[in-house]
């Protein structure tokens, strides 16, 4: 490992080429500088999401291999440093910068342009940030970003409402568990699909019923749904049509171009897409959770010399909420 920075530099972790996580390497790196419509928030807390394994491997969904290189680099990524949120202090503003102030707490997404897992990361003051409530630790606001903002994306998608019947599959992940909350949260009677060891989980954050697909397959269930939302991409819209009510939507979380190719069914539709980042969003997720409303699934909680193994951890498709990496020297 590399001795720590001087002020002027920090560490990264870089991805050099499209692999496994031994493509992920430790660099010295300078400190960016803020621009004037820019904070610079030392990361406390950041995570790996299934987002930064599809980058590292380029396992996309279906239909996106060669418009995923366009996308984000022909032989390597073009953005290296990943991480699509962090949760730390602003020790620098930019001057057209009005609403914070050095020594705010704050949770960001800069969302694709990536960067998080560094030691420091600059953020426009216009993208999605806010403030972090106290009593809300940096691990905890860091794994609501993700999950939390996607599953909040495709609800308003859905339009859910009070009394839908909404089918999660994959209801133990990032953004399972937080589509069981929320969903809850507005009203809805939710089905929980996930595996054995994670059925107690799912029926403590609010799931009315729950599926072991180990035991049971989905499409035996004696019941249909408003709302259907594939986190994990294990079933499609099709084979999920006999599930769906009338008006019924299907939410292709993590589905490919076939997903969002798909055209109505009668009254049934399918949505799908790419979840965007809004402050109002992070400020909902931290306020319900300030309320007991809403609340963090960590995996676990990982220092900064094991993120390649976390990496390996999370391409297993086995984890249980978000898994947390902390930069060295911050407090926990």
């Amino acid at each position: 490992m590399l001795a720590s920075p001087s002020p002027s530099h920090m560490q990264v972790w870089a991805c050099l080429a499209y692999g496994g996580p031994e493509q992920l390497q430790l660099q010295r790196r300078p400190i960016p500088t803020c621009r004037p419509d820019e904070l610079l928030v030392r990361v406390h807390a950041t995570t790996i999401a299934s987002a930064d394994v599809r980058i590292r491997t380029l396992a996309l969904p279906r239909g996106f291999g060669w418009l995923g290189r366009l996308i984000f680099g022909l032989r390597r990524p073009r953005q290296p440093v990943l991480g699509t949120d962090l949760a730390g202090v602003v020790v620098d503003v930019g001057p057209d910068v009005g609403e914070y102030r050095i020594g705010d707490r704050v949770l960001a997404m800069p969302g694709a342009a990536m960067g998080c897992h560094a030691e420091y990361r600059t953020v426009r003051s216009n993208a999605a940030i806010a403030r972090i409530p106290e009593g809300i630790s940096f691990e905890d606001a860091a794994a609501l970003a993700f999950g939390g903002t996607t599953a909040l994306h495709f609800l308003r998608c859905s339009d859910l409402k009070s009394g839908d019947a909404l089918l999660v599959i994959g209801a133990s992940g990032a953004v399972g568990s937080a589509m069981v909350q929320l969903g809850r949260h507005l009203g809805a009677s939710v089905t929980a699909v996930t595996s054995t060891p994670n059925l107690d989980l799912v029926r403590s954050l609010g799931a009315g019923h729950v599926l072991d697909y180990t035991r049971q397959r989905l499409h035996d269930l004696p019941h249909t749904y408003d709302v259907i939302a594939d986190t994990v991409a294990a079933s499609s819209f099709k084979s999920c049509l006999p599930l769906l009510n009338e008006r019924g939507r299907y939410l292709a979380i993590a589905g490919g171009l076939p997903d969002m190719l798909a055209r109505r069914r009668g009254t049934r539709r399918s949505i799908s897409g790419m979840a965007r980042e809004h402050s109002e969003d992070l400020a909902t997720l931290l306020r319900l959770t300030a309320e007991g409303k809403l609340r963090p699934v960590i995996d676990h909680v990982v220092d900064w010399p094991d993120l390649p193994r976390a990496h390996a951890h999370v391409e297993t498709g086995h984890k249980r909420g978000s898994l947390v990496v902390r930069p060295p020297q911050c407090p926990s």
